[in-house]
This record gives C-alpha cells, sequence and structure tokens, in this order.
C-alpha cells in the first residue's frame, strides 16, 4: 500500500465526510441548492447517510481492500447522479462541485489499482 494512496484516500474520506455534514445538518447554501435543483428536503438526511457511509467506507478500505473499492463505486455513482440532477436543474455553473468531490475518490481507486 503506497504513501500515495492512504493520503489520497484519506484526503477523499474527509471531504466526502465533510460533505456528508453538511447534508445531515442542514447546511443552509445546501438547503438552497438542493431544493432549486428539485431534490426534497426531507431527502437530506439520507443523502448525508449515503455520504458518510461511503467515507467510513473508504477508510475502512485502508484495511479491508473490497470495502474500500466498492465504497469508492459507490461513492462516484452518487456523485455521478448528483452531476445528473444540477444538469437537469440547469445550473450548469454547479456542474463542477460534484466533480470536484469524485476527483479524490477516483484517484484513490486508481491508486488502489497500482497497489
Amino acid at each position: 500500500m503506497s504513501t500515495a494512496y492512504v493520503v489520497v484516500t484519506v484526503f477523499a474520506a474527509i471531504m466526502t465526510g465533510f460533505s456528508a455534514g453538511t447534508f445531515i445538518f442542514r447546511a443552509p447554501w445546501i438547503v438552497r441548492s438542493l431544493t432549486a435543483y428539485g431534490v426534497p428536503e426531507s431527502w437530506l438526511p439520507w443523502l448525508g447517510t449515503a455520504k458518510a457511509a461511503g467515507a467510513v467506507g473508504l477508510l475502512a478500505g485502508l484495511a479491508v481492500p473490497v470495502i474500500g473499492v466498492l465504497a469508492g463505486i459507490g461513492l462516484v455513482l452518487y456523485f455521478a447522479g448528483a452531476v445528473v440532477t444540477v444538469v437537469r436543474a440547469r445550473s450548469y455553473a454547479h456542474v463542477p462541485m460534484p466533480l470536484l468531490y469524485a476527483a479524490p475518490v477516483v484517484a484513490s481507486l486508481v491508486l488502489r489499482g497500482k497497489a
């Protein structure tokens, strides 16, 4: 297991965990954005929990690789869904945000594959 993989994975988990917290604790800027995209406010805790589980899974993957890979795949699919949601809402300026969160997850998966 390379140092780069560990650093990128921990960074991805921290970013995803922060994002999960903004959903779970209903940060005002998140609530405004998601309701503008047409996402029901009642979905926020569930979406936040999915992100939190992904963040924990990435960290667990440091010990049990298959968990980290599955968590990474799940998060990539989650963020792909977020891109679709933003595009459907025609908020094109916000498309980079889910991609920004997905990038370290993808990097973790790539580095895992090289380990």
